[in-house]
């Protein structure tokens, strides 16, 4: 009887004195309970969407979000939780928006403003005139010929019915064509020519000014009265003089078939969009869970907060940061200590060239050289990641994991292992509890566009979940569809079981993921490859 008595007490102690951050058996159950049974993602999600609504960079609307994420991290009893700014531009915002034809017959057509153009300041009447231009050498054409017109400068294209289903998930073959290596291709004659197209918009509005046209139409790439309206030139002294929207695909061909088939029709725009200069900061929402062991380091999770204004930018990101939220809920809700300090980060500018997750790389991890903050993320988007030498920063090995969400609503799958072989066995063991969920597998593939792109651009171990595509790709990305209606519950809350998995997991490992060597300047993939003069 005492000898049993001592053993309790023995078993006891050794518990208590286990270190805070170790890693327990049930720490996977225990956080699909609290992400299945006591989920609250899709009202975080309904909150972001139908209550704030869209959330551009620097508008009104976002800087509402904004508090809102704050005053949830706080409430749920997080640490440090904070704004973190870098310079970014104007704000902007749609009041309103009206677009019809006048003549040859009334009719009431789907427009959007492009973001950052400028306001017609009431109606505005005039003749279109169909003038395509995607280049300086297409100007001279239309020289003497846009006085007084509402220019419409898309080539118009055909209609496109589609041949596949707009809805689908990911099956075995799509697995299969992901877990090849892909031979990294550095071809300098292909930056380029990406950055020569970037600063077009800029050129094409003066040549529009110049020439006395009132304002300029452009078609949206997508069929199904889907409109987009993104734009970029919202740094203050570059931007467009004249106003700009974009009209539903159907309703531009058919402006278009009008003036071929006869006499130009007359359009009325009237685009009520205002600018808020009040503050040219963007910010990144932070927040933590402290560790336990300060030289650890950390692990962090993130999805871009911004979004596009043609609807609520519900899969594109709501769905992701909701799931980063409810990650940092579930965690906290368990009460538990973790080795590391986990990080969970809402980043802004997303849309305009991961600008975010840009500054915070070059605040944090690693510097290169040339201009970062204030300079056009496009250019930087594109720019930024070939500028060699890359010089790390005192906390550039402190972050042992980022884990990104930005796919859409879809299911997580598993996560991209961006070509780092070498972490494979690592991150199939942290995902290990999660495979009866449907998120078991690691591919080699890398994958891009998203807020990961710069960390391991700079050799930082970030990575991108593999999701069920949905209709992400096919109707929502970026359109006037984008909606809650398009997310879907059983996934995000199997997304955010996940999501806390893997960071619970990465902050008590004993390991930590392989990294590659910081980046050098890498050789041109085809060294004998001519410059097309064509391109």
């Amino acid at each position: 009887m005492k000898k049993t008595l001592v053993a309790m007490m023995m078993a006891g102690a050794a518990l208590v004195a286990a270190p805070a951050g170790a890693q327990k058996a049930d720490d996977a159950n225990g956080i699909i309970d609290q992400g299945m049974n006591h989920s609250q993602v899709m009202v975080i999600a309904q909150e972001m969407t139908d209550g704030l609504g869209p959330r551009l960079t620097n508008s009104p609307g976002m800087r509402r979000a904004e508090q809102w994420a704050l005053d949830k991290f706080n409430g749920w009893g997080l640490s440090n939780v904070r704004r973190d700014g870098f310079e970014f531009g104007r704000g902007w915002e749609i009041v309103s928006v009206s677009a019809r034809m006048t003549s040859p017959r009334p009719l009431a057509l789907t427009a959007i403003p492009v973001a950052w153009t400028p306001p017609t300041n009431g109606a505005i009447s005039a003749p279109i005139i169909v003038a395509p231009m995607s280049k300086e050498e297409n100007f001279a054409e239309w020289r003497g010929k846009l006085a007084g017109k509402i220019v419409l400068v898309s080539l118009p294209a055909d209609g496109s019915e589609p041949d596949k289903p707009a809805f689908r998930r990911l099956d075995g073959d799509d697995f299969e064509k992901l877990e090849a290596f892909r031979q990294p291709k550095y071809d300098p004659e292909a930056l380029n020519r990406r950055l020569d197209r970037v600063t077009f918009p800029e050129k094409l509005d003066a040549f529009l000014k110049a020439e006395g046209a009132v304002a300029w139409v452009r078609q949206s790439y997508r069929d199904g009265k889907l409109v987009h309206g993104e734009g970029y030139n919202y740094r203050a002294g570059h931007t467009l003089t004249l106003p700009g929207i974009e009209l539903a695909a159907e309703d531009y061909r058919r402006l278009a078939r009008l003036a071929k088939s006869g006499s130009a029709p007359q359009l009325e725009i009237d685009s009520n969009v205002r600018f808020d200069d009040s503050d040219t900061r963007a910010y990144n929402i932070i927040a933590e869970i402290p560790g336990t062991d300060p030289k650890a380091g950390y692990v962090m999770a993130g999805a871009h907060f911004d979004s596009w204004v043609a609807a609520d930018g519900a899969t594109d990101n709501a769905a992701g940061s909701a799931v980063v939220m409810e990650a940092a809920r579930i965690i906290k809700a368990l009460g538990v200590r973790p080795k590391r300090t986990i990080r969970f980060v809402l980043w802004s500018g997303e849309e305009q060239g991961l600008l975010g997750s840009l500054a915070y790389v070059d605040k944090y991890l690693a510097s290169r050289p040339g201009p970062a903050e204030g300079e056009d993320g496009n250019l930087l988007y594109y720019g930024w990641p070939n500028r060699y030498p890359i010089t790390p920063k005192p906390g550039y090995y402190d972050l042992k994991a980022y884990f990104n969400m930005d796919n859409g609503s879809g299911k997580l799958r598993g996560i991209y292992a961006e070509g780092n072989v070498a972490a494979v066995p690592l991150l199939k063991e942290w995902l290990a509890p999660y495979a009866s969920l449907g998120a078991g597998r690691v591919v080699a593939a890398t994958t891009g566009g998203t807020d990961h792109v710069f960390m391991q651009s700079v050799g930082v171990p970030g990575y991108q979940f593999i999701q069920d595509p949905l209709d992400y790709g096919s109707r929502t990305h970026h359109s006037s569809a984008d909606t809650y209606d398009h997310l879907k519950a059983e996934d995000l809350r199997q997304a955010s079981v996940v999501m806390a998995g893997m960071l619970l997991a990465s902050a008590n490992s004993d390991k930590t993921l392989p990294r590659f060597p910081v980046p050098s300047q890498p050789s041109a993939y085809d060294p004998f490859k001519y410059k097309d003069p064509n391109e």
